[in-house]
């Protein structure tokens, strides 16, 4: 676990949060069964239709007839319901076609994820298998993105349920200068918090931030929260990304380590201690060596940017490191779209506090992803309904 060096700016009271939020009211679309108005043919229309075929038709005067009954609701195969049969299956397709949770309550939800070869599909997987060991009535399907910048743009038109988003995004989106269509997203559990390093050959020279300079540098994927954070500490520290540095920007996450073996970089960037960029590096033969910020560009960053705090890599996170490592870093997040259902998320996150130890199994940091850790992470405003509601359920002193 990673040790946090200050007070958090943020904190909240679960259940006093609740109050103030009340339970969301959500609206569920009932699916329509399409319904044909068809006479009924009298005996008249079957007469003037042998006519016209040539048979023999009786024309004489007949009697006034009773008025024609009114027109029968008939389903297309052309079988007699009772308007009200019609109307109750209507509303039970409506509630079995609901997209989170099925009249049995379990919960099918989607999950962006980021490129090959990152933190995110990793963790994605492990949080998967960790919620089909505790409850096999939650599903989460993963979907391979561009990710964090791509997971923000998924979510808001809909095509996602959930996703994670590392802090320097999500803070962007959520936050003041969000906009409205931020301020729609929300915040469902955390994922862990991301101390940002440099990793090197263990061979390598580089020692500092700043003996990046005029050094080929992979930063990440263009879309990776990472990246953010990595272009942040190369500022704070001096350096121009685009006059200081040769940055080198990734097609997939999972080809950074090969860059820096086979020399065609000097340095990666990345964060987190079971990002799978730093365990490759690290089990290497050379080894490898990890570098931070210095103390000035952390005092730097952490005035600058709300989303990022202190954090401490503790001695022998990874082989061969003796002393900790002091760096920023932000916490990244599960987060919601617009209008997700608060049925669903409240069954998600109990599902995930349960399977908290299982999933610390699978990643060292799997057990940062309690939802308790969201009074350390972000304001409670954010939160989404379902979540406040599991936060405010939860056992004093969980």
């Amino acid at each position: 676990m990673l040790r946090p060096q200050a007070p958090d700016a943020t904190r909240f009271t679960p259940r006093a949060s609740l109050a103030a939020s009340e339970w969301a009211s959500g609206t569920e679309t009932i699916a329509g069964v399409h319904l044909i108005c068809r006479p009924l043919r009298s005996r008249r229309h079957r007469e003037v239709g042998l006519a016209g075929r040539g048979a023999a038709v009786d024309t004489r005067r007949r009697p006034a007839r009773r008025a024609r009954r009114p027109m029968r609701l008939v389903p297309d195969a052309g079988i007699t319901m009772p308007l009200r049969l019609v109307i109750g299956l209507t509303f039970a397709l409506g509630l079995l076609s609901s997209p989170a949770v099925a009249q049995t309550g379990s919960v099918r939800l989607t999950l962006g994820t980021a490129t090959s070869g990152g933190g995110f599909p990793a963790y994605g997987e492990a949080l998967v298998a960790a919620l089909g060991e505790i409850d096999a009535g939650v599903v989460v399907d993963t979907r391979a993105t561009g990710g964090s910048q791509d997971n923000l743009v998924l979510l808001r038109e809909g095509r996602l349920d959930l996703a994670l988003v590392q802090g320097e995004y999500a803070f962007a989106a959520l936050g003041p200068q969000g906009g409205s269509d931020g301020r729609a997203l929300s915040v469902v559990a955390p994922v862990y918090a991301t101390p940002g390093l440099f990793v090197v050959p263990a061979a390598s020279s580089i020692r500092s931030v700043a003996d990046l300079r005029g050094r080929p540098v992979a930063l990440g994927t263009r879309d990776s929260g990472l990246t953010v954070l990595g272009r942040a500490v190369l500022q704070a520290s001096g350096l121009d990304v685009a006059r200081d540095v040769q940055a080198v920007f990734l097609d997939r996450a999972g080809d950074g380590p090969a860059m820096v073996l086979d020399g065609r970089v000097d340095a990666l960037w990345g964060a987190g201690l079971d990002w799978p960029g730093f365990r490759t590096l690290a089990a290497t033969p050379g080894g490898a060596r990890f570098v931070g910020p210095s103390e000035a560009a952390i005092a730097a960053l952490l005035q600058r940017r709300p989303s990022l705090r202190r954090l401490t890599v503790p001695a022998g996170a990874f082989p061969n490191q003796a002393e900790p490592i002091d760096t920023v870093g932000s916490w990244s997040l599960v987060l919601a779209r617009p209008g997700l259902d608060e049925a669903a998320v409240l069954r998600f996150v109990r599902a995930v506090d349960r399977a908290v130890p299982v999933l610390a199994r699978r990643l060292r940091q799997g057990g940062e992803s309690a939802s308790a850790n969201l009074s350390r992470a972000v304001p409670a405003e954010w939160l989404h309904p379902g979540t406040r509601r599991a936060l405010a359920e939860a056992p004093q002193g969980r």
